[in-house]
């Protein structure tokens, strides 16, 4: 096997001990190469070694004053690693061993897709502090949307790096094709003062945002609840009038309700409706006020309303998914939120 010296200039092999390329000249030396027949040309080199803020790495030719002049004809290439100056020709900095570019040795131009301010910044001096770069679509984005699965795993998620993001069933940018429960346009996520809002676009079924903890709710006030779509309502006001002839209606007799509760079935239709004759009504999927044993999505003790002194405050009771509350407008959104409108379910995340 050969053992020799590759020139940093030209990549051509030469015999180990030899000071000088045998391809290009320029030196190849293991270590600082000085004049082995003038003191003064040593001296005058180290001189240039302090003028470059480094050690030279070109070997020099001719000395004109107290400055060193290369053999190439050309000035030292700042390093874009660490800013020394490298004489010409090197393809790699002597101080760190990055890479210098190929305009420094004589190659081709490289393609750089960076920024001026970075190409300026390049060429500072060692020591001096670089500007961090940004990248745009990163520091737009202050959100995003990620899509719950149906098994619990995360899906596909939605950068909301723009200014307002609708979303729908056509032609918008969060697309849900197949989802039949969302409208053409169902809602906008859009920033205000920085912050994340969503709005209704007059939908259809509605944008819902899930509850933590209690919340107060006003009648009417529409609610999910595993499958179930329910709507918090203010008491009917009875009316015991007779009809013009004097007769009364036969029916039932009233009792007195601080509010009801009305269940929504597909195509609009009301189903249950239960009256709160006492100031906490449960529900859930067995042995509550309220059951639904035919909703696998329903814990046992899945939520509750309130009556509190003329409020009514709707509270999860820490069920498996979710109680979730319809939104009125808009509604500012935090990390962490969970947005269910039509079929899907998003989670929040502020970035």
């Amino acid at each position: 096997m050969d053992v020799g010296l590759v020139c940093d200039a030209c990549s051509a092999f030469s015999p180990m001990g030899a000071f000088e390329c045998v391809r290009c000249g320029l030196p190849v030396a293991l270590e600082n190469h000085r004049s082995k027949t003038s003191p003064e040309r040593a001296s005058s080199t180290d001189e240039g070694d302090a003028a470059y803020g480094g050690p030279e790495p070109i070997y020099l030719d001719e000395v004109e004053g107290s400055r060193p002049i290369s053999r190439t004809g050309h000035d030292p290439v700042p390093c874009p690693t660490c800013g020394v100056l490298v004489q010409y020709g090197h393809r790699f900095c002597f101080n760190c061993g990055g890479k210098m570019p190929a305009l420094a040795h004589g190659g081709a131009p490289e393609r750089d897709a960076f920024s001026e301010e970075t190409k300026v910044s390049r060429n500072l001096p060692k020591g001096t502090q670089r500007p961090t770069m940004y990248f745009s679509t990163v520091q737009q984005a202050r959100a995003k949307l990620t899509l719950i699965r149906g098994d619990g795993l995360d899906g596909t998620s939605f950068t909301l790096a723009g200014d307002e993001h609708l979303a729908g069933r056509i032609d918008v940018p969060l697309l849900f094709p197949d989802d039949p429960f969302l409208s053409p346009v169902h809602a906008n996520f859009f920033y205000r003062a920085g912050r994340l809002v969503v709005r209704d676009e007059g939908s259809v079924n509605g944008v819902y945002v899930r509850i933590t903890g209690g919340l107060e709710v006003p009648t009417p006030t529409r609610f999910l609840v595993g499958e179930q779509v329910l709507e918090v309502q203010a008491p009917l006001v009875p009316s015991d009038e007779a009809e013009p002839d004097g007769t009364y209606y036969f029916a039932s007799p009233r009792r007195i309700a601080l509010f009801r509760v009305v269940q929504t079935l597909r195509g609009g239709d009301l189903g249950r409706a239960v009256h709160a004759e006492t100031e906490v009504v449960t529900i859930g999927r067995e042995g509550n006020d309220i059951d639904f044993p035919e909703d696998p999505f329903i814990s046992g003790q899945h939520a509750q309303l309130t009556w509190n002194g003329g409020k009514i405050v709707l509270t999860d009771l820490s069920s498996r998914n979710g109680t979730f509350v319809r939104v009125a407008g808009e509604r500012e959104l935090l990390h962490g939120d969970y947005v269910f409108m039509g079929q899907q379910l998003l989670r929040v995340e502020i970035v």
